[in-house]
């Protein structure tokens, strides 16, 4: 089997499964950055939602820093902190603590998006100032809050001078290429959830690209949904867990991960199916082989740099077993 070679990494929703509550929903999140860790993935990121009773990763930074504690060398970051609900400050000082803690092995992750329904992002205190448009600025004072002493204003983040925090810009649509080509800043498109844009977003960043202080040529992360298994006709069983997923997004639902069914026929309508199926369209799916095929032709077409894999599977077991195809894929074993 030939090497891929391309790193892969973790994203991770930190879900509640059915049956379960926040606190297992939390252990499960550290239980599968020990496993990955073990596995040889780079990263580990975690995501930022609010008021959505299903997934525990309101507080980001914390469960981060819980991430760390309990894992020895593996990279864990933000995919990401959602720039509108927080004050610039506030992050780099929190993010400057971590990486004082734990030295080179911190990633944050910035999404120009809330993370949420407008009436939370209200009460969040931050939307009142448009701060969605604010992005650009944020993004910049970051970088100078974790930057040299000598290039620090009045105000300044303690611990988060000269830490230098690896800043990735996240994406869903073209507008965050733009400004990812343009701060020369490594760029994540989630193509797990929001694929319609993902062509035109990697063109623009890879074309528009300016090299910077940070990087010197663009470093472009993947995002999409995996679901690994033995066989092809397990995998597509294990694919309900993340077809029922997508279709609480359609409906506006709240319900917890579900496990797989022999059919989704009599849950979701056509129209349902359509609008999930759009959504997550971006997935690899099967055995080993399957998963190698996908992959070489993804990576024929797009060369990314980096894959950062979601897995919506029930079972925790076959979540991991679903990552270890994925990297064994990827080693060439």
């Amino acid at each position: 089997m030939s090497n891929i070679q391309i790193p892969v990494s973790v994203l991770n929703l930190a879900p509640i499964r059915l049956g379960q509550g926040s606190k297992e929903a939390i252990d499960a999140m550290v239980d599968l950055a020990q496993a990955t860790e073990k596995m040889g993935y780079t990263r580990y990121w975690i995501a930022e939602h609010h008021n959505t009773s299903t997934l525990v990763s309101s507080a980001t930074s914390i469960l981060i820093k819980h991430t760390l504690e309990n894992t020895e060398q593996i990279r864990v970051g933000s995919g990401g902190i959602m720039l509108p609900n927080h004050s610039p400050l506030v992050v780099a000082e929190q993010f400057g603590t971590m990486a004082t803690i734990y030295p080179d092995r911190l990633d944050l992750g910035l999404g120009r998006a809330p993370g949420t329904d407008m009436h939370t992002a209200s009460a969040l205190r931050r939307s009142n100032h448009d701060s969605v448009h604010s992005f650009p600025d944020d993004v910049n004072a970051l970088l100078t809050y974790f930057g040299p002493e000598v290039d620090q204003g009045y105000v300044r983040a303690y611990p988060g001078v000269d830490t230098n925090i690896p800043v990735y810009i996240l994406g869903s649509s073209t507008d965050s290429a733009y400004l990812a080509a343009k701060l020369g800043l490594p760029y994540v498109f989630a193509a797990h959830f929001a694929p319609q844009y993902m062509d035109e977003a990697i063109a623009i960043y890879r074309q528009r690209f300016q090299p910077s202080e940070y990087l010197s040529s663009p470093y472009m992360i993947f995002c999409l949904n995996v679901i690994a298994d033995e066989s092809d006709e397990e995998a597509k069983k294990e694919l309900t867990t993340m077809q029922q997923f997508f279709l609480n997004v359609v409906r506006g639902t709240r319900q917890p991960l579900r496990p797989p069914v022999d059919s989704m026929d009599s849950i979701w309508s056509q129209p349902e199916k359509d609008m999930a199926n759009a959504m997550s369209r971006v997935t690899l799916i099967g055995s080993k082989a399957s998963i190698k095929d996908q992959l070489t032709n993804f990576q024929n077409k797009y060369n990314v740099d980096e894959i950062m894999a979601v897995s919506y599977i029930f079972d925790p077991d076959k979540q991991k077993r679903s990552y270890d195809i994925l990297k064994e894929v990827v080693d060439g074993r």
